[in-house]
């Protein structure tokens, strides 16, 4: 098994003509003010230019680190975004399973599902997505990371999948589907949303 990272996920929706200089401004100052955090593995920063929306995750390696950085670099995030969002929406996860080390760069793609599920079914769904279903995903075509996102106390996850490009998300589409179709179907858990992203910027320490 490896080992879990704790994640945080800030969802920031606004007007789709301010998007451009908040993306910019957390492009420039986001990896460097997150590279000087003890504990931080990742970040990813995703945007939805036509719907106005931004997704970021920052990637830790313990609770204790992500709540540090929170305390450190929270002001700073929600002054970054603040000209653009009219709401915001923080969460924290663990990354049960994921591929170790995607290599990407601006223009990538990524999907996102949201799914819920009993707390008590959270076992079931994370042996399934690491027996099943990631190993299905990362064999389709222009795939190139895929990652479970779990509050099983909560009872709801998120499935990310990354691609190489937008071209290669939209031709995965109808694989993907299946191998969320057949994961779902041995698991009592519900897709309630999914969405699309482009990557605008993704970092890790000193990289």
């Amino acid at each position: 098994m490896q080992d879990p990272m704790y994640v945080r996920t800030t969802y920031a929706t606004g007007d789709p003509a301010r998007i451009d200089a908040a993306l910019d401004g957390l492009r420039s100052e986001a990896p460097g003010l997150l590279q000087a955090q003890a504990g931080f593995r990742r970040f990813g920063l995703f945007a939805d230019r036509d719907l106005g929306k931004i997704l970021i995750g920052s990637w830790w390696d313990s609770d204790h680190a992500r709540a540090a950085g929170d305390r450190q670099l929270g002001d700073r995030r929600r002054a970054l975004l603040a000209p653009f969002a009219a709401t915001v929406a923080t969460e924290e996860w663990e990354a049960v399973s994921y591929t170790p080390a995607p290599q990407l760069g601006p223009g990538a793609g990524m999907r996102m599902g949201r799914l819920e599920f009993d707390p008590s079914e959270a076992e079931h769904f994370a042996d399934t997505f690491v027996g099943v279903g990631r190993p299905k995903l990362e064999a389709i075509d222009g795939l190139v990371g895929a990652t479970l996102f779990m509050n099983a106390e909560a009872g709801c996850a998120l499935v990310g999948t990354l691609f190489r490009d937008r071209t290669a998300m939209a031709a995965s589409r109808a694989a993907q589907a299946a191998v969320r179709g057949e994961s779902l179907k041995v698991t009592k858990v519900r897709l309630v949303a999914m969405e699309e992203y482009e990557l605008v910027a993704m970092a890790r320490p000193d990289a």
